[in-house]
């Protein structure tokens, strides 16, 4: 009986090989690990031993994948916010479509700003080493024009999208936070200037 083995898939030129199955486990898995442990404990708890540990592999497994803590940190607000699109483009309303444009905008502030406390040091780790992620700011800028646009509004949108998205900010939900304002309170006063320029 002769045995074919099926040929082996090259890279194009210029781009990486393909991820080894093995090592795609290996990353998932240690990804899945520090995403528990931030929720659990918090992002500055978490270690590469603490990582590698409750992902069931060697610790230089974790550093030849990631380098270091940062760039472990940076790769799961990167899984993290990747999920948060998906949901955004392709999932359930009223945060995926299929919902009115205003239960939709709705549904994006409440996501965003939950997104953005959960995940507040890793954002903050994840800026002061590799700087802020314009490619993530893009994308819910392009989304809050679209629902503006939806929903009528007329006047200079790109200023009244950075308006939208400005309390949702990590860097201002942690002001709030500090000053003791419930996330409750955040969530109202953003729906209040939605509709605020929605009448205007």
């Amino acid at each position: 009986m002769t045995v074919v083995t099926p040929p082996t898939e090259l890279p194009l030129l210029g781009q990486p090989a393909p991820e080894r199955r093995d090592a795609a486990r290996n990353r998932d898995a240690v990804l899945n690990a520090a995403l528990r442990l931030v929720k659990a404990d918090g992002a500055c708890a978490v270690t590469m031993e603490k990582v590698a540990e409750a992902a069931g592999v060697g610790k230089g497994t974790v550093f030849r994948r990631f380098e270091s803590r940062a760039g472990l940190m940076g790769a799961v607000l990167d899984h993290s916010e990747s999920a948060w699109q998906n949901a955004v483009i392709s999932g359930p309303p009223p945060l995926g479509p299929g919902a009115p444009p205003l239960e939709r905008l709705q549904a994006f502030g409440r996501s965003r700003l939950e997104l953005n406390l959960r995940h507040a040091d890793l954002i903050e780790a994840a800026i002061s080493s590799y700087g802020r992620s314009y490619a993530a700011y893009s994308f819910a800028a392009m989304h809050v024009r679209h629902l503006l646009t939806e929903l009528g509004v007329t006047g200079d949108l790109y200023l009244l999208t950075t308006a939208v998205l400005a309390p949702l900010e990590p860097e201002i939900l942690r002001q709030h936070r500090s000053e003791g304002v419930a996330e409750e309170r955040i969530v109202a006063g953003w729906d209040d200037l939605v509709r605020r320029i929605l009448a205007g």
